[in-house]
């Protein structure tokens, strides 16, 4: 069966065709198209490689990178038979990292406090609230995720770039999944490694991870309560954070189980923990406790296998009947230490941890996880 595609919009991606006869990879390179011009493509199938009713889209490597229909949205499945001999289709848009992105659709950024005092630390910082679009025209309560590293989440001119939360939530927001509360809070520059540990003196003689997450805890998390119209409850508080971020993370939801039931964990930095002697609390009760844990293969030759290893220890944990975990782990094959792939995941690690029990057909995010198969481990 052969498809020809006309494009209106040019660049130099390579376009792929996906659908339910490679199960929606969008970066599969036995779909990938011929160019015949920067304008045309074309594909031959084998008809027993097809369905009998055949779904498909086509793709410029990614969900991220994927078709839209004039209006920018994006488009419904495409279908046809298999005894149609020739397709001739036409995209007129394409995404380009989840873009665009609808400025009406972007969250309130708030600047909670430019010196908001920490106790446990005798210290200040600037802590930010990300709010929904609409927050000011409903009365709605919120779930909220606390996250550490505001410098590198959405403000532009940072060092190391950013993860763009901003526009990938209004990307969550215009799908119907942007009724959540993002709470960033600033690391502490020369301080970071310093708060961002426990006892470890090989990185810090003087760690102050404990004060830190009793500060998110006990000071922050109240204070946010009390300003902001959230969900308070366990169910519908996560933290997390990249790097050494998601390792105070882990130490957090470790800690405060009945505080935080979502972990986003971005490239934890296991490595400080090599044997995972993780404080752990004894309770009376199992904490069901969903995990979200990215890591990538070219971010070093240890990364993956401690990823797995943290795995082991959750389950070792689940054994000791301490918690009731809930995990998704996503290796990225080409995933480096860097901002870029966190912002890629972020969307998916969202969706997955606060809204997962939501049926929505149009959700590209969902359609996203069914469709790496072959280009990301998932558990």
């Amino acid at each position: 069966m052969e498809f020809f595609l006309n494009t209106t919009e040019i660049d130099d991606r390579p376009v792929y065709i996906t659908g339910n006869f490679n199960k929606w990879n969008p970066k599969d390179p036995d779909f990938k198209m011929e160019e015949i011009d920067k304008q045309h493509y074309y594909i031959k199938i084998d008809s027993v490689l097809l369905p009998e009713n055949i779904e498909y889209k086509y793709t410029k490597g990614g969900w991220e990178n994927g078709e839209l229909d004039d209006n920018g949205k994006v488009s419904a499945n495409r279908r046809v038979k298999r005894s149609k001999l020739a397709v001739k289709d036409e995209v007129t848009l394409w995404r380009l990292n989840w873009g665009p992105f609808k400025k009406e659709y972007f969250p309130i950024v708030e600047l909670v406090d430019d010196e908001f005092y920490i106790p446990q630390l005798d210290k200040t910082r600037k802590v930010w609230a990300l709010l929904p679009f609409d927050y000011y025209k409903t009365k709605k309560k919120y779930p909220v995720l606390y996250l550490q590293d505001a410098q590198n989440l959405f403000n532009e001119g940072t060092a190391f770039g950013n993860w763009e939360i901003d526009k990938k939530l209004s990307i969550l927001a215009e799908y119907g999944r942007g009724d959540i509360i993002v709470i960033a809070v600033e690391h502490g520059g020369d301080d970071r490694i310093r708060e961002y540990v426990f006892k470890n003196p090989r990185l810090s003689e003087e760690a102050e991870g404990k004060k830190y997450i009793r500060f998110i805890t006990d000071t922050l998390k109240p204070y946010i309560d009390q300003k902001y119209r959230t969900l308070k409850d366990r169910e519908n508080t996560g933290i997390g954070g990249s790097s050494l971020g998601a390792l105070i993370s882990i130490y957090g939801g470790l800690l405060y189980p009945e505080v935080y039931s979502k972990l986003l964990l971005f490239s934890p930095s296991l490595w400080v923990e090599p044997n995972n002697n993780y404080p752990l609390v004894s309770f009376q009760h199992q904490f069901r406790t969903r995990v979200y844990l990215y890591g990538g293969k070219k971010e070093g030759p240890e990364m993956v296998t401690r990823v797995r290893a943290f795995e082991k220890s959750m389950e070792l944990w689940e054994r000791q009947k301490l918690f009731d975990f809930k995990v998704r782990t996503v290796i990225n094959e080409d995933g480096e230490h860097q901002e870029f792939f966190w912002s890629q995941e972020f969307p998916q690690a969202i969706e997955w941890l606060y809204f997962d029990s939501m049926d929505d057909p149009l959700s590209i995010i969902e359609r996203a996880y069914k469709s790496r198969e072959k280009n990301y481990d998932f558990d």
